[in-house]
């Protein structure tokens, strides 16, 4: 059984006291609903409600708007939808189907643009909270999201700490570090520094979408693993073949146009197809404001009233959320006496590989849900004559 639909939670005050008539949230829903076994998935940054592979679904659309977890959500998948009742929510101030900036502003007409009030994780955690009111789901079974739909985790974590019997927090931190932070102001500066943005009112006339490409470009590389681009590209001319549509200066079109160049050109270009720019801006700055410690005195104080089990999982190669703050984010929860283990898992695909190695994901996805913590040791082989679960470092987990 497999849904999609949109609900009006009705008028939503946000985290910042500013609050619209309406709120309609996109979601969808995979599997039959027994009273005890509801997953709430939460995207990432650019992602949908479309985590897993629908018969009615066009799949061909690009990147996260397609079925981004597709070998991990599904029949027989890791997380299995003939077992669990998942639920998938756009968050509100995206471009897929929840109100955010590109929505019609009841009261004028028009769209919100930057009129929009500003968001935090939060705000996704109550909407996704007033959602599965509607839907008759009260205690969850578990909540799994990855990159900063794994803050969304921790959020829920603090703020409903008796909602859920489990966590997954997948590629993810407490609060981004300085270097990301910086990587984020500048790629939000591409996209106000677009002569097209006029102040984030652009709906009708020309839209901005150099400064969205270049915001674009930024992130991939924040995605991707100096071994994963040595190997994806190296210093390979693109051949003659590909060529610039249009020379970024006259000098350059006496150098090679490299793979490198051509690879994030392509991402940028079907990037803008299918984004909103002011949604970019929102959804950037509420990762970055977001912080698990905030309002507590620490993040084991933050952490101390969850009593189910929480998955760690993090990646080797993973600079923009790295293994260290994920071991650092389990040690808070082993001091605030919360049953967790730190999967780390080797891997040279940088922060997509949460996205990009199903294999090494669902497994102990898989463990969590259908046995808890106890369930370690079925992803802690090499082995091949068993199943295909990936090798994961055991000197992590805790005791």
């Amino acid at each position: 059984m497999t849904a999609r639909d949109t609900v009006d939670l009705g008028e939503f005050e946000f985290r910042s006291g500013e609050s619209i008539p309406s709120l309609e949230v996109a979601y969808e829903t995979y599997g039959d609903f027994t009273g005890d076994n509801a997953v709430l998935i939460c995207h990432a940054l650019t992602g949908s409600s479309h985590v897993a592979r629908r018969p009615d679904a066009d799949d061909d659309t690009a990147g996260q708007a397609r079925a981004w977890w597709g070998d991990v959500v599904g029949p027989g998948k890791a997380i299995d939808t003939t077992e669990y009742y998942v639920v998938c929510a756009n968050v509100p101030g995206s471009c897929y189907g929840t109100t955010g900036p590109a929505s019609e502003n009841p009261e004028t007409g028009e769209p919100y643009g930057t009129d929009f009030p500003p968001v935090t994780v939060g705000d996704w955690t109550r909407a996704q909270r007033e959602l599965l009111d509607e839907l008759g789901v009260g205690r969850l079974h578990a909540v799994v999201g990855g990159s900063v739909g794994g803050m969304n985790v921790l959020d829920w974590l603090r703020r409903y700490p008796d909602d859920l019997e489990r966590a997954a927090v997948v590629a993810a931190a407490a609060r981004l570090d300085a270097q990301c932070l910086a990587l984020d102001t500048v790629a939000r500066r591409a996209i106000t520094s677009d002569p097209n943005w006029a102040g984030g009112h652009y709906y009708g006339g020309p839209e901005p979408e150099d400064g969205l490409a270049r915001a674009r470009q930024i992130g991939h590389i924040m995605y991707l693993s100096k071994a994963s681009m040595a190997r994806k590209f190296g210093r390979r001319s693109a051949g003659r073949e590909t060529v610039r549509e249009e020379p970024p200066d006259p000098a350059a079109a006496f150098f090679p146009y490299r793979e490198v160049e051509s690879y994030l050109d392509y991402q940028a270009e079907k990037f803008v197809d299918r984004f909103d720019a002011n949604s970019y801006l929102y959804l950037t700055r509420a990762m970055d404001d977001f912080d698990l410690s905030a309002g507590y005195e620490s993040d084991a104080d933050a952490l101390a009233a969850f009593e189910g089990e929480l998955l760690m999982l993090s990646f080797t190669g993973d600079w923009h959320f790295t293994v260290e703050q994920s071991e650092s984010l389990a040690g808070a929860a082993r001091e605030a006496s919360v049953d967790v283990a730190h999967h780390v898992v080797d891997s040279d695909h940088g922060h997509d590989a949460f996205l990009v190695e199903p294999e090494k994901v669902g497994p102990p996805l898989s463990g969590l849900l259908e046995e808890g913590l106890s369930a370690r040791a079925i992803v802690d082989t090499d082995d091949p004559d068993e199943d295909d679960f990936a090798p994961v470092h055991a000197s992590l987990f805790s005791a």
